[in-house]
């Protein structure tokens, strides 16, 4: 079931149901759902949470107040995870965050797939500038010449075209100003497949 499919309003209270659950725990009460948008029959509440219950969204235990629970299926539809930031310049550990992103019109979710934020301006040859997100598939192998978030000899995360050579890897910029980097145990987290910006 994809959430495209849900009416506006059914998309409203997916939203506000999911939101509650993720961040304190449990999910709404009728009553708090109705509170919340101004829906005065507990009748016109559960409506909407038999279509969600049908789309196969939720779940919901009879005689239970605060008991509205997510489904798998509705987990898959969150989106990519937006793991943390990745260095295209001077070297930045990837950070955790909860953050995800919505892309399924470009990038179709797949459980492989996480973004990272892009923090300098190494790769900007490359049409990929600080601020950027790419989203990346998670993958341990790449062809020469892939744009790679690497982990380099010194455990950090960058963001870098990659080369295998002899006996080392390099790691290249998209930037005529900067130097490669040189590694004998890089390793890849995942190969970049596309690239969000953010206007406005």
């Amino acid at each position: 079931m994809s959430l495209e499919q849900l009416t506006p309003r059914q998309r409203e209270v997916f939203d506000f149901i999911r939101g509650l659950i993720q961040n304190r725990g449990y999910g709404p009460t009728v009553r708090e759902i109705g509170e919340h948008f101004s829906i005065n029959s507990p009748n016109g509440v559960m409506c909407h949470l038999k279509a969600l219950e049908k789309k196969g969204l939720i779940t919901r235990e009879p005689n239970m107040s605060r008991a509205i629970q997510l489904t798998d299926a509705s987990r898959e539809e969150e989106g990519i995870p937006l793991v943390g930031q990745v260095a295209a310049g001077s070297l930045t550990e990837a950070i955790e965050q909860a953050e995800r992103f919505s892309f399924e019109e470009w990038f179709p979710a797949k459980k492989n797939q996480f973004a990272l934020r892009v923090r300098g301006d190494s790769m900007i040859e490359a049409q990929i500038a600080d601020g950027d997100v790419v989203i990346v598939r998670r993958t341990k192998t790449a062809h020469k010449g892939d744009i790679v978030v690497a982990i380099t000899d010194d455990g950090e995360a960058t963001l870098k075209y990659w080369f295998p050579e002899s006996n080392r890897i390099r790691l290249q910029p998209a930037n005529s100003s900067m130097q490669p980097i040189y590694s004998r145990t890089a390793q890849v987290l995942g190969v970049v497949t596309g690239v969000v910006r953010q206007v406005g």
